[in-house]
């Protein structure tokens, strides 16, 4: 369930109808941060939400408020069959800090266990405090990636299969 507070938030499944607002929501919190979007290489999974998250097997969500703004994104990308890369989970200020980033990212664990994941790994930026804490509380672990999107100087990996409930462990 949504937080209380947060009720009046939808979480639907993102489409192409939606780019033009992710786009501008994605863009606008990495650069409230000082990190760079980069259409040409690590967000141009955004240019086809569907091809890029939902044909290929993952997901890609947003948040809107009862206005239809959109207000927050989270999306599921998968790298193999057993593997997905949590990506594109941001939220205005407005919403931050009131409990929806802990149960978003519960809700995607548990999406990408129910696509048949067992691992999920993620890029991130040192500049994204609250992010990384919420991570590591989740139990994702630090691991080297072979490679890392040029704002990102951090990677998380967790096992799918040793999580029963992430509630838990939040």
């Amino acid at each position: 369930m949504i937080p209380s507070g947060l009720s009046h938030l939808t979480i639907r499944r993102a489409t192409n109808n939606d780019l033009e607002a992710i786009v501008k929501l994605v863009f606008g919190v990495l650069r409230e941060f000082g990190l760079e979007p980069d259409p040409a290489a690590t967000d141009a999974d955004l240019q086809d939400i569907e091809a890029n998250y939902l044909e290929s097997g993952g997901l890609f969500e947003v948040i809107e408020d009862p206005d239809g703004n959109l207000v927050g994104s989270v999306g599921i990308f998968p790298i193999d069959e057993n593997t997905c890369e949590l990506r594109k989970m941001y939220f205005t200020p407005a919403i931050r800090g009131l409990g929806l980033g802990g149960y978003v990212l519960e809700r995607a664990v548990s999406q990408a266990k129910e696509l048949g994941f067992t691992r999920m790994v993620l890029e991130t930026s040192s500049k994204l405090l609250a992010a990384n804490r919420l991570y590591i509380r989740f139990g994702f672990q630090p691991f080297i990636a072979d490679h890392l999107a040029r704002r990102a100087d951090q990677s998380y990996s967790l096992d799918l299969t040793e999580v029963d409930s992430i509630e838990a462990n939040a």
